[in-house]
């Protein structure tokens, strides 16, 4: 009976705090927090590198373009995109010289080489950081980290001291020295190799300096080394020397790879107590940008932080007042979610602030008119959410290894094997079902808004499609079959085995949203009779796989860095292959062609001619008649954000836009207030009866009570 009075006793008592408190049950975050100047977003794959020169994945870009600077960056509202500058003082100034380093003029056929010259502002400074903090001598003051120390710290953040310091040309020069280290697995390196001068023999000088200092467990200070064609001509200029002509080297020089790197920070970083606990530029970056990295757990969270020393720095367009001087936002959450449909729920509950939009979501979110346009459903638009919509300037593929036995290689019948699996990939169901119709299918490496697109008929990929009628037509099962055949694989049989053949698919796709795509994937390849194996694994290891050239079949994307052709063509050069740069290369298929790789050096220093259009169409012709990928999809972007949430502009080739955003955070409060609301009619229904069964049993022990009683007598 006493249990029974204490479980109502309960009951009541929790009925009374649910009515007494008034807030949110389902608050993910702390109390109050959402009503700071806060921004919330997702991460759904872990970053592995945030140390900018080995990064090179868009959910690292996505963190590091915040807390790093290059010296150019993209204007924010300009259409179409334009460089301007970023940490420098103006634009760099070219100038041109002959073999013996006369100046000559820019058209002149005597240019050898070009310089850039580079004037940065003097009010660059870098983040708070332990590395800054220094001994009378200008020795660090955490330079040897002793063992009690070190075992009392998880992070940077738990030793004491920190400091800042202005930012100089020689840490722009510190930077490229640490992309020529072969240790550091720069993926741009091979790329820079031919146009700075010097950079070749300065890397194998200093690749093999830098394993002799890690075998003696010595640190490496790269100040004492200097690259030809690097010049550091005062505390804030630096003079930058490439072979020949290469205008996108601009564009270069607003990616995260020319980023300053303090030598301050590369050593305190080298130290093994900091390297055993996982501590170094890859999981705690230092930079000068608007932001810094205030917490990094890749498996709940990231947080960035306000730099407090980040220069003046306005919207574009603006009045230069303070109200609009950047960044807007005083701090950036992120948050781990591997799974679509929480994300998606919190976002409609307002606890995220922005939000893709899955296929899960897509009937919910959006509504397709007669003519196939996207507009926001009655429901998105009641909530005051807006869609930001774009085509993007990428590319979504699946890669053959031209390095494997089975599938690689340039032998007819292994082309005949590629250009069959390629035909029954169909690319337009797979839009249709995995995107809701949010993108194109893929006729070649270069995507729409890039020079060097085609579009209509002379686009076409005409070894996987037909123009018929004036649209293109995805060529037969049955042609497919008969290249099968050719290829030496009659309905899809091995002749060494006398089985199906076998082919291996690698995969980061673990998820249980991703059974339905795996399973479509080994249907295409059932059309032909072959049997698609699939190897899933997480994405540090799949990027590991791909890098050793330890895969068969598998897919990956391509997000544009620049606007240029050059950007994508880069991916299937002979001289990038991944297996031939010990991993640091780009084009991950391996592919080499000599043809191909002799026009990719004559356009990607030309400028946007008829000529320079000529030799693409040329090169994307023999890539599709190798096939060393499936084309896949050159995808559509639909972001939905909350009205809170302003001054969102979809921007495809800038990293670096969050300072130019704004928060609401009495708004998103109100907003999460009215759609959060606790719904107390179940719990009083569940409540009351429960008092009512208490309120019976204890009429049922009563009476059993006065029966026994009764008895007794």
């Amino acid at each position: 009976m006493r249990i029974v009075r204490a479980v109502n006793h309960y009951i009541v008592w929790c009925l009374f705090l649910s009515f007494a408190y008034g807030g949110l049950w389902n608050m993910p975050y702390e109390k109050g927090e959402s009503a700071t100047n806060t921004l919330f977003s997702t991460f759904s794959v872990a970053p592995k590198h945030l140390d900018p020169v080995r990064s090179y994945s868009a959910n690292e870009w996505a963190i590091i373009g915040q807390i790093y600077e290059p010296p150019l960056q993209y204007n924010y509202v300009d259409r179409p995109y334009r460089l301007e500058p970023l940490t420098l003082m103006r634009m760099p100034e070219v100038t041109y010289l002959d073999e013996n380093g006369t100046l000559c003029d820019e058209n002149s056929t005597r240019v050898a080489y070009s310089r850039y010259h580079l004037q940065l502002r003097p009010d660059i400074r870098y983040q708070d950081h332990p590395a800054f903090v220094k001994h009378s001598d200008g020795t660090l003051y955490y330079g040897k980290l002793q063992p009690s120390l070190l075992s009392s710290i998880s992070s940077v953040w738990d030793l004491p001291k920190r400091a800042s310091r202005e930012v100089r040309a020689e840490d722009y020069a510190y930077a490229i020295k640490r992309m020529a280290v072969r240790a550091y697995h720069s993926p741009v390196l091979d790329t820079m190799r031919p146009y700075i001068v010097g950079l070749d023999s300065f890397s194998k000088q200093i690749s093999q300096i830098a394993q002799i200092k890690h075998q003696a467990h010595r640190p490496l200070d790269l100040r004492a080394y200097t690259i030809e064609g690097v010049k550091v001509t005062g505390k804030r200029s630096l003079e930058i020397t490439i072979h020949g002509k290469y205008p996108q080297f601009l564009y270069w020089l607003a990616m995260n790879f020319f980023a300053p790197i303090p030598w301050e920070a590369d050593l305190f970083y080298q130290q093994e107590g900091l390297r055993a606990k996982n501590i170094s530029l890859d999981t705690s970056p230092v930079g000068s940008g608007p932001y810094y990295l205030a917490l990094s757990d890749p498996n709940r969270k990231m947080i960035l932080k306000r730099n407090r020393h980040f220069h003046t720095e306005y919207y574009p367009g603006m009045e230069k007042t303070e109200l609009n001087r950047l960044p807007f936002i005083d701090r950036v959450v992120y948050t781990l979610e591997k799974e679509s449909i929480p994300m998606w729920n919190k976002f409609l509950q307002g606890y995220y602030d922005a939000s893709g939009i899955s296929s899960e979501a897509f009937d919910q979110a959006v509504e397709i008119g007669s003519s196939g346009s996207m507009g926001l459903s009655d429901t998105m638009k009641r909530k005051g959410i807006r869609m930001i919509g774009s085509v993007e300037p990428s590319i979504f593929y699946m890669a053959f290894n031209m390095e494997d036995p089975v599938v690689g290689g340039y032998s007819e019948s292994a082309k005949k094997l590629r250009q069959a699996i390629s035909i029954v990939q169909d690319q337009e169901e797979y839009i249709s079902i995995f995107m809701n119709e949010r993108g194109v299918a893929a006729q070649g490496p270069i995507p729409p808004g890039i020079f060097g697109y085609v579009l209509g008929e002379a686009g076409t990929n005409r070894v996987v499609y037909d123009w018929v009628n004036g649209k293109r037509v995805r060529k037969s099962l049955a042609y497919a079959k008969r290249l099968l055949a050719e290829a030496g694989y009659p309905d899809g049989i091995d002749p060494q085995t006398k089985k199906r053949l076998k082919l291996y698919y690698d995969t980061t796709a673990t998820g249980p949203d991703d059974r339905a795509l795996m399973d479509w994937r080994r249907k295409q390849f059932a059309k032909l009779g072959i049997d698609l194996v699939i190897r899933a694994t997480d994405y540090n290891r799949f990027q590991d796989k791909v890098r050793r050239g330890k895969v068969q079949i598998f897919s990956w994307g391509w997000n544009a860095d620049y606007p240029d052709p050059e950007n994508f063509l880069f991916l299937l050069y002979g001289g990038n292959a991944v297996v031939d740069t010990g991993g640091a290369g780009i084009n991950s298929s391996n592919y080499k062609n000599p043809v191909f790789d002799r026009l990719f050096e004559e356009v990607k220093s030309m400028e946007n001619t008829p000529q320079r259009a000529k030799k693409i169409v040329r090169m994307v012709h023999i890539a599709q008649e190798d096939a060393p990928w499936v084309w896949g999809v050159y995808p559509k972007s639909l972001v939905l954000v909350h009205h809170w949430f302003t001054q969102v502009l979809p921007h495809a080739m800038a990293n670096n836009t969050l300072k130019y955003k704004c928060i609401d955070p009495k708004e998103r409060v109100a907003k999460q207030q009215m759609w959060n609301q606790p719904v107390y009619l179940p719990l009083l229904i569940i409540g009351g009866a429960i008092l009512l069964l208490g309120w019976w049993l204890y009429k049922l022990y009563e009476k059993r009570q006065r029966r026994t009683i009764r008895e007794r007598r």
